[in-house]
């Protein structure tokens, strides 16, 4: 579904190009601020001086996007200005703060900043090869396990252009008939071979990609390395599991690895609920006219309230109330409901129109605001569905890790609407643990542009 994160793209790479993408933009937006201050200002106030700071801190450190794609970076470029220019206007606005500064200066900066972040990151790739040469040769590495793990390993370490690593191959102890078949890379020997190849060859870098189960083995080859130089670093085989957000760390100094933990942690749960708390007050202040309408229109054509709050399953499966504004001729919070479906008499005319565009949703920008859910997230479902789908698919209930969205990584990847089989029930499940796997802001920013595109041509909604 998701590639893998850019996180990853730095490991192995050396310090010193590490350091120039993680400054690229930050410095990119400073110097440009600055450019722009002695052309249209004749020089750099303390004004802008603090505007500087706040630039730097809300850009650093930059992503690093040198194995992206080319349509990756221009996608992620463009959403990385939308929300950094975005949260400046807002707070510039807000403040009063934009009237210190010249109106020619703030629109050349920040209109001329997505085509230098773009020639910046296209330069780096260019010298980025010159940059590794300067450090010395490439240090070898090489797998110890060829199995499901250590062959993903091999295969990122084979396709990254900019690590200063050579992949030579696997040790493994098992015969070749009970090896995965795979004709890209060597077998290098057994495990008996290993330490006398490693001090032979001059090899820096050994992966043990081993079963957890087999610890015995694992301190055996430990200590037969004990003699070299290498830097060891394990694999261990959770790792083809499921895991959501695992990350290592420690508890009372003893060192863990997380198996299923929420993505909204620290730092990353504070960015998630300014960005939802920001984005629902310019959204709910720009659509309030049609809320006000919609309310109408609501109450007018047919007999019931307004809005329809029903129970569903939060933050930690915890029962809050979803509003929508309501849509059909009954109201089912109970034990047992039934989805609505293509042509379905419960439906009012009105409410048809309203779940087509998706209008209905519109007051959940009140939960979001409320703290109940998120802009982004997966979708939250009745109670009555969560207790019968989360006996049926594994690892169900894992998607209230965090908060319900208004729409989600799986709504825009064919899942929204009615899902009448468990098979596309399952499909959106494995969407929105993706979501979890993978989160970041910029996600979340690429799933709303896509919602908007969605919902103009969706056929789906009923």
């Amino acid at each position: 579904m998701l590639s893998a994160r850019n996180e990853s793209d730095s490991v192995g790479r050396d310090t010193f190009l590490s350091a120039i993408e993680a400054s690229l933009e930050p410095l990119t937006w400073v110097v440009l601020l600055w450019v722009c201050a002695w052309f249209f200002d004749k020089g750099v106030n303390g004004a802008y001086l603090i505007l500087s700071v706040i630039v730097f801190s809300i850009t650093f450190p930059g992503e690093p996007r040198l194995n992206s794609s080319w349509r990756q970076l221009l996608v992620d470029v463009w959403l990385s200005w939308v929300w950094a220019a975005g949260l400046l206007l807002l707070a510039g606005l807000g403040t009063g703060y934009h009237k210190e500064f010249s109106r020619n200066a703030m629109l050349v900066w920040l209109l001329s900043t997505p085509a230098l972040l773009l020639l910046g990151h296209l330069t780096l790739r260019f010298v980025a090869p010159f940059l590794l040469a300067l450090e010395g040769p490439v240090k070898k590495a090489i797998v110890v396990g060829m199995n499901e793990q250590g062959l993903a390993l091999a295969e990122r370490l084979s396709s990254s252009p900019y690590l200063r690593m050579e992949f030579a191959g696997f040790f493994d102890d098992r015969t070749p008939t009970r090896l995965p078949k795979n004709q890209h890379y060597q077998l290098l020997g057994k495990m008996a071979d290993l330490s006398p190849y490693v001090r032979a060859n001059d090899v820096q870098i050994i992966y043990l990609s081993l079963p957890m189960a087999s610890q015995p083995r694992i301190l055996q080859v430990l200590d037969e390395l004990k003699d070299t130089t290498a830097s060891i670093f394990f694999v261990p085989d959770m790792f083809v599991t499921d895991l959501i957000q695992g990350r290592s760390g420690t508890v009372c100094g003893m060192p863990v690895i997380s198996v299923c933990e929420t993505p909204f942690t620290g730092a990353s749960g504070v960015i998630k609920r300014i960005s939802d708390i920001v984005l629902s007050l310019i959204i709910l202040f720009l659509i309030s006219p049609i809320l006000l309408v919609v309310a109408v229109a609501v109450k007018w054509t047919s007999p019931g309230p307004i809005l329809f709050k029903q129970r569903r399953y939060g933050l930690d499966g915890k029962e809050i109330l979803v509003y929508k504004f309501r849509s059909m001729k009954v109201v089912e919070d109970g034990a047992k409901i039934q989805q609505a479906t293509k042509n379905d008499s419960r439906i009012t005319p009105l409410g048809r129109i309203l779940r087509k565009t998706s209008i209905d949703e519109l007051p959940q920008f009140i939960n979001v605001l409320q703290g109940r859910m998120s802009i982004v997230g997966p979708r939250p479902h009745a109670v009555a569905h969560n207790e019968l789908y989360r006996k049926l698919i594994k690892g169900y209930m894992v998607r209230h890790k965090v908060k319900p969205g208004i729409t989600g990584w799986a709504q825009v990847n064919g899942y929204r609407g009615e899902t009448e089989t468990l098979d596309k029930m399952q499909g959106r499940i494995d969407f929105d643990l993706d979501y979890l796997r993978n989160w970041s802001l910029r996600l979340d920013l690429y799933i709303i542009f896509r919602t908007i595109k969605l919902v103009v041509n969706d056929r789906q909604a009923y």
